[in-house]
Formats: structure tokens, sequence, C-alpha cells
């Protein structure tokens, strides 16, 4: 039997997060080749360490994309997070280009060709999730945990507050009762800041932040409120800790409020089902919570390289169903075509949107009018209901 009354916390980390870096990197570098050719692979791991920039990985796109431009693509990612700082700046950092062309062997199984259709990228599961939490029908500790480093992201960028540097990270821990979100019972927040800035002064400047994302009357107990519970924090970013592609996919995703099948999306083209039919699991399962078939939702779709169609879809409402999961997984795979293409075409991946998701999450976020997010639309709902009926 589920549990109704607990505590449940969720983290999020800055786009300055080292971790974040590197995927903000990879991603820009995904978006590069897309806007050269919509068809193009890439895969696309970052390192980053005191002023060093990594990047290595399989790509097949125009021949007109040369290293000069990856490379000046690294930058002025870099520079927009906003690190100019001794140990990790965007114009002093050394930027090593290792991509190479994708195997053969790779591709062969991958492309379509004759009357092969177009398979996965790679073999895997994929989960999505979707509940009634929050008006983005996410869960509500991630939410909010990504919303409070968002908020700062947003002042430190404007100049409103200088104090705050780019590495930052966040926790909240929710209180449940009868499986409901109650309230906030503690807040963690270590941000990278300013040499000279008193710990006090700058206690206050995230209680601010805090308190303005926070619904009314959820700011935990003073005593529950950290801000760099371990004191000093000058040395932050790149320059302190290591960075690595796809090292943050809970933070991407749910914050552990639903499972993930482990794969990272960050530096991935659509072709490669860790990320497409991830976003796909998680438009279907937001879709069938926002047609009322259910207040909680979890999809799991698993695929086999080289095959176009997934091996099984797999459906849990948690006991809050209207209807069978049964009529469920039959009414999804019936509204979209869950094949590699079938998931680009109905979503329309092949663009250049995916820096932009590298960090506050991939889930939980507003569809863009040139593409962005477009799984977060709700546009299937109507669809899911008339196949169940």
């Amino acid at each position: 039997m589920a549990r109704s009354n607990y505590l449940f916390t969720s983290e999020s980390v800055s786009e300055g997060h080292p971790d974040k870096v590197c995927d903000r990197i990879s991603d820009a570098v995904v978006d590069l080749y897309l806007a050269g050719d919509p068809f193009a692979r890439v895969a696309c791991e970052t390192l980053t360490t005191t002023n060093k920039i990594v990047l290595a990985g399989e790509v097949r796109g125009p021949a007109s994309i040369t290293k000069d431009q990856i490379e000046e693509t690294a930058r002025r990612a870099v520079r927009e997070i906003g690190y100019e700082q001794d140990g990790f700046h965007w114009k002093n950092a050394s930027v090593d280009v290792l991509l190479h062309a994708q195997s053969a062997d790779i591709a062969q199984g991958v492309d379509a060709s004759g009357n092969k259709d177009e398979g996965a990228g790679d073999q895997g599961i994929m989960f999505g999730y979707a509940c009634t939490e929050t008006d983005v029908l996410m869960p509500a500790p991630i939410i909010y945990s990504h919303r409070i480093l968002k908020r700062m992201a947003e002042l430190r960028h404007s100049g409103a507050r200088p104090e705050f540097e780019p590495d930052s990270k966040s926790q909240v821990t929710l209180k449940y009762e009868n499986g409901k979100p109650v309230g906030i019972t503690s807040v963690v927040v270590s941000t990278q800041h300013k040499a000279g800035v008193k710990l006090t002064d700058l206690r206050e400047l995230v209680r601010g932040v805090v308190k303005e994302v926070l619904p009314a009357g959820w700011f935990p107990p003073e005593e529950e409120f950290y801000v760099n519970p371990t004191g000093n924090f000058v040395i932050g970013g790149p320059d302190g800790d290591a960075g690595l592609t796809g090292r943050k996919i809970i933070v991407d995703t749910y914050g552990g409020a639903a499972p993930h099948g482990g794969g990272a999306f960050s530096g991935k083209d659509p072709t490669k089902v860790d990320r497409s039919a991830a976003y796909a699991a998680r438009y279907l399962a937001k879709n069938v919570v926002a047609a009322g078939l259910s207040d909680r939702c979890t999809i799991q779709l698993a695929y086999a390289i080289g095959v176009s169609k997934p091996l099984s879809i797999y459906v849990d409402l948690h006991g809050t169903g209207k209807v069978e999961e049964e009529a469920v997984e039959r009414a999804v795979a019936k509204a979209m075509d869950l094949s590699p293409r079938g998931i680009r075409e109905h979503l329309q991946l092949n663009r250049p949107i995916y820096e932009r998701t590298a960090a506050y999450g991939h889930f939980g976020r507003t569809p863009d009018a040139d593409g962005g997010f477009s799984w977060e639309k709700t546009d299937l709902a109507d669809k899911l209901k008339a196949e169940i009926r």
C-alpha cells in the first residue's frame, strides 16, 4: 500500500554548475549541427575543469561545420552563463575539439534503407511521468527547486543581484498528507558568491528569492532554512569541481519522484531514444493526466538498437486511474507513432531547440513558439479520451 503521509526531497543545480556547463555546451553543439542539417547525427560529450574544455564524441553532419565554429559555440555558451573568473573564463579557457565521424556500424543499424524504417539509436528503457501536484503537472519538490535557482540566475543576469555567481544548488523538502503536498519543511541553497560578501547578507538575499518563489505560507522554519551551510563559496564552477555531460539526470527529469531509465539527454540528437523517447513518454503521461484519466501516470517505453517499434509500453496510474491501465496502454499506442521517426515527426524534434533545455529541467517548461519543449503540450488529451471511449 502506498504511503499517504511522508516527507520528500528533490534537488536542482544551476546553469553554472560544472555538470550543467557541460550539458549546455553539448546541447549547443547539437543545435549547431541541426541548424545546418535537421537530420545531422550528434553524440557530444563535454568535460570541464580549471580553464579547460574538452569535447569528444561522434557526429555526422555538414562538412562546413569546422572545429573553429564548434570552439566558438562552446565559448559563447560559457560566456552567456556568465563565467569570467580567473579559474574559468569563456575567453581564456583552452578548448579541445575531439569530435569524429559516427561509426559506420552504428549508422547501418539505425538508418532507414529499402523497406527498413529508421531504427532506435540504442537499446534502453525510458520513463515519463506526470501528476497533478503543480500547474505544469510535475512533482512539486523539483519544480520549486528549479524555480529558486532560475530566479537567482535571472537576478544575476539582470544585474539586480551582482553578489550571486553562476554556480549554485538548491534542495527542497515537502510534507505530504494524504498523498498531497501541504507545505515545505526545509530549503537548502548553496550559491557561489562574490568575494567579500558576508554570509548573513547572502542569507537575506536568498531569503527574498525563496519567499518570492514559494507559495504564501510555505517558507520553512528558520532553523530549516540553510544558505551555504559550509560557509564561504567563492571558488566554484569548473574551477572548483570538474564537470561532465550527463551527470544530472535526476535533476533533468522528476527529482527522484519517478523512475529513470538511466540515459542522459544532453549532447544527443533526436534519433537517440534516450532523449526522444523520454520526451515522448513525458508527453504521453502529461496528456493522460491532462485528459483527467488519472491524477498520476508513469509510462515506460523500451527499445532495441536498430528496431523501429517499441518492444513494450507499460502504464502505471498509481491507483488514481479513472480507467484501466491496459486501456491507456492501447490508447497511447494508437494515438502516437512511437517509432523513432514517428516521435521525431510528431514532436518536431529535428530543430535546434536543445541548448535551452540544459538547465532547470527538461520537463515542466512552457512550449515555445519555435517548437521548443513541444513535448510539454497537452494537445493529445482529447484524442486519448476518444481512444478509450
